[in-house]
């Protein structure tokens, strides 16, 4: 019987694509070891998306909104804050209710993500919005609430869970090193691990993300990060790949996808039955191509924007995929039953 390397030669959107044939066998290896999770492919709508397989949603039923617009003081080496300019600005607390309220009548909207740029200490200032939150939890209390909490305290944890946030969102570094050169940032590993434990201390869902060869494209402290992030009651880990092209040319390489590959392995046997998920930044191209791949075949749960060819992955693994319109860290809608093999359409 063919093993996994074989069948990705089989899989036509990934025939130019290359695979360390010794850590498939591993990921196959792995596999035979646990259950394969039903795969969940999300597609937020935050971005226009379209592959063969997936298809994207024209309706903002989970949008992501940006209380800084694409301000940010923090203005870290790998992102200089292009990651919030695709989001929706609400600079001022009435702006997001009246957009929340708007799309929940004209465009069926089922929840949103909250973000924002950092001051100078990695924090954000919600506190302005979350009456706004309160309001609209008390109206709709099925709106499904998403934050980025950047760092935190046991406080500030509590008034985001008081306000009616379901899901907090925080990156967890794992290298002194690379807070203080690519974050700009003198606040030590410890503090990240702080704001995990105040958030996991709440009742909200907690999905903390690693960036994967955050200093700039190197892999270091990814290790530690997934040690931290394994100590705690996490909902999901989500994990994301650096994307050169947001920098400074010339300050960041792009990771192997072979370390990437490695990485999700690890991820996966340190968080047993937690969720691990792959989240939307990571490189284009074949190297995503090949790293949402690897993402199925080491067991990740699931995938935000699948590349092409990821869901012949799945086939040819043997997972069976659904199809979510949400943000990856936050599930909408009925649990998914064992044995299910759905492919969510675009009606809500």
């Amino acid at each position: 019987m063919a093993g996994w390397y074989d069948a990705l030669g089989g899989i036509e959107a990934l025939e130019d694509c290359e695979f360390d044939e010794a850590l498939v066998a591993r990921m196959e290896a792995a596999s035979a070891a646990r259950a394969l999770p039903v795969m969940k492919f999300s597609t937020p709508t935050f971005k226009e998306y379209d592959t063969s397989d997936v298809k994207g949603c024209g309706k903002n039923s989970f949008p992501a909104f940006s209380i800084t617009g694409a301000g940010c003081a923090l203005d870290c080496d790998h992102c200089q804050a292009k990651i919030l300019e695709p989001m929706i600005a609400v600079p001022k607390p009435e702006q997001l209710d009246q957009k929340v309220r708007d799309l929940i009548m004209l465009q069926s909207l089922q929840g949103f993500l909250l973000s924002g740029g950092s001051n100078r200490r990695n924090e954000i200032r919600y506190e302005r919005f979350y009456p706004v939150i309160e309001g609209l939890k008390r109206d709709f209390p099925d709106l499904k609430i998403a934050i980025h909490t950047a760092l935190t305290d046991e406080a500030g944890a509590k008034r985001m869970e008081s306000a009616g946030v379901d899901t907090a969102m925080m990156d967890v570094i794992g290298s002194d090193q690379t807070i203080k050169q690519v974050y700009h940032l003198d606040r030590p590993v410890e503090d990240f691990e702080a704001t995990l434990a105040a958030l996991t201390a709440t009742k909200m869902e907690v999905s903390p993300h690693i960036v994967v060869g955050l200093h700039y494209g190197e892999i270091l402290g990814e290790a530690r990060a997934l040690d931290i992030v394994a100590r705690y009651p996490v909902k999901a880990l989500v994990l994301v790949v650096i994307m050169p092209f947001y920098a400074k040319p010339g300050t960041f390489k792009t990771p192997s996808t072979r370390d990437v590959g490695e990485i999700f392995l690890t991820a996966r046997e340190k968080m047993g039955d937690r969720q691990v998920l792959l989240g939307c930044a990571r490189p284009a191209g074949m190297h995503k191509q090949v790293t949402d791949a690897y993402a199925v075949m080491a067991g990740l749960d699931g995938i935000a924007f699948p590349a092409e060819g990821a869901v012949q992955v799945a086939q040819a693994t043997g997972r069976q995929w659904h199809q979510e319109h949400a943000c990856c860290s936050i599930k909408i809608g009925s649990d998914l039953g064992k044995g299910v093999n759905l492919k969510r359409s675009c009606a809500a």
